[in-house]
């Protein structure tokens, strides 16, 4: 039985280098040729004799881009009591819908226990129900010899990045010699490190002083986790992966302070990365409403004061490569659930809905003209399979790349809204929030998922996807 072909024809295919008029030829589950748009007799005589194929899709007036790749989401993750609201089949459905096609979750150590064990939980819990595809990087909270030593197993498993935190001291904390020397072994397995960067401890101290002086609403939440308390540890982090020798992510850059701290390692030379998220595109402490509605836009690190300019210094630095790639932190909870907060934020569980919107919310980046077209796809789509070792089979329309293609309808306008999301959560960090662009259809692996805005597919089309190295190059210094 011969594959199913399928051609995806007029559009503007955009890349990370450039944007050109041309068709997508699929086979089975893979691309197989780019062709010119406007030469008709050269994409019949590609896909054979007359041009025949089981299906055409009208791209036209739409861009084509990459399937998106969310290097950073947490599905069903216990958490303060009770697990983020979307499952590995909502919260994919919800990517889908908004042009990601592959998730990258992040699976988690025990407490006293084994790092392999932990892994397969999550491999467990998402096996056969994803709706497209995924792979797992492995948060790492208790160091200790014999986990040093199982982390060589966890890289031969195909998880090749390791998320060590200096926040969080009651559960996820490490102090700075396990750090380093979980450093040092991802050095010598040339592995990545995923750095949650707040200075846990001091933070803990600001947090009891609040609630001891009756400073119990969510903002004080935000206001107890300062820019320099950030900063602090991105440097400290920076130093002992400078020591290790070891690659250095660090995720979730809230301000300009911490992301001027992970450029400075760069300029040394070092291999420092740096990602951000919508929400801190987006939102600031002067959204946030006062009382326990302000609940909802609780996340860690924190919203910032949008009048001390951090998320223009954010917008540039994705703009000239400083930084590397958006992903979104994904990890919501319900109105429930964060009411568990009121009269004492320190019980608010931590996190937005955000995995349906990073594209368009991107994308409004270049309608505003604060980045290329090419650089949100970058940032987006190619920069993140890199980092994640899943390039080139994703991240990139090219020959022999998986056919996970985004029709992107750039005139498309629509208002973000909990009545009208598909995360499943019951309140929305973007409430009213009006953009333009849209994802129209999704093809995953060679196969419509989503089509005319709505989802075709079913959960267990998406596939764990075998991870290798990053592969993202280091930006120049001072910038891309």
């Amino acid at each position: 039985m011969s594959a199913m072909r399928t051609l995806v024809r007029g559009g503007t295919v955009v890349s990370a280098t450039g944007r050109r008029r041309a068709d997508v030829l699929i086979e089975g589950e893979r691309i197989v040729a780019l062709l010119a748009g406007d030469d008709r007799g050269t994409t019949e005589r590609a896909v054979g004799g007359d041009g025949e194929v089981d299906r055409v899709i009208d791209a036209t007036g739409r861009y084509v881009l990459p399937g998106g790749v969310d290097v950073h989401t947490h599905l069903e993750l216990p958490v303060s009591g009770t697990v983020s609201a979307d499952d590995y089949t909502t919260g994919t459905r919800a990517a889908l819908l908004g042009g990601t096609t592959t998730i990258v979750d992040y699976a988690g150590q025990d407490r006293g226990g084994g790092l392999l064990e932990g892994v397969e939980r999550w491999r467990a819990r998402a096996a056969g129900r994803t709706c497209g595809d995924h792979a797992f990087h492995l948060m790492v909270t208790d160091v200790r010899p014999d986990v040093l030593e199982e982390m060589a197993d966890v890289v031969a498993a195909g998880v090749t990045s390791f998320k060590l935190f200096t926040a969080y001291p009651d559960t996820n904390y490490s102090d700075d010699g396990r750090i380093l020397a979980a450093m040092q072994r991802c050095a010598e397995l040339g592995a990545t490190v995923m750095m949650h960067a707040e200075n846990g401890i001091a933070i803990d101290v600001l947090r009891a002083q609040a609630i001891a002086r009756g400073d119990t609403e969510p903002i004080h939440h935000l206001l107890t986790r300062p820019v320099s308390f950030e900063a602090e540890a991105v440097h400290r982090a920076v130093v002992l992966a400078e020591v290790a020798g070891c690659e250095l992510v660090i995720v979730h850059i809230s301000s300009a302070d911490a992301l001027a701290e992970a450029v400075a390692g760069r300029d040394r030379g070092l291999p420092v990365f740096a990602e951000t998220c919508p929400q801190y595109l987006w939102l600031a402490i002067e959204d946030v409403p006062d009382g326990i509605d302000g609940a909802r836009l609780v996340c860690s690190p924190p919203l910032r004061w949008r009048r001390d300019g951090h998320q223009d210094v954010l917008w540039d630095g994705i703009a000239t490569g400083r930084v590397d790639v958006v992903g979104t932190d994904h990890c919501p909870f319900t109105w429930e659930d964060k009411l568990r907060g009121r009269g004492d934020f320190t019980r608010i569980p931590n996190g937005v809905g955000v995995i349906e919107h990073r594209l368009d919310l991107l994308h409004q980046g270049v309608v505003d003209g604060r980045l290329s077209l090419e650089r949100f796809v970058e940032v987006a789509c190619t920069a993140p399979a890199r980092l994640a070792g899943l390039h080139p089979r994703k991240g990139e329309i090219a020959v022999g790349a998986d056919a996970d293609l985004v029709v992107y309808d750039p005139a498309a306008t629509h208002r973000l809204s909990a009545l009208t999301h598909h995360m499943a959560v019951d309140h929305s960090a973007f409430e009213g929030l009006e953009v333009t662009g849209r994802t129209e259809t999704v093809l995953l692996r060679g196969r419509v998922v989503v089509e005319d805005g709505e989802h075709v597919g079913a959960p267990g089309d998406g596939r764990e996807v075998p991870r290798g190295p990053n592969t993202l190059p280091m930006a120049e210094p001072g910038g891309g």
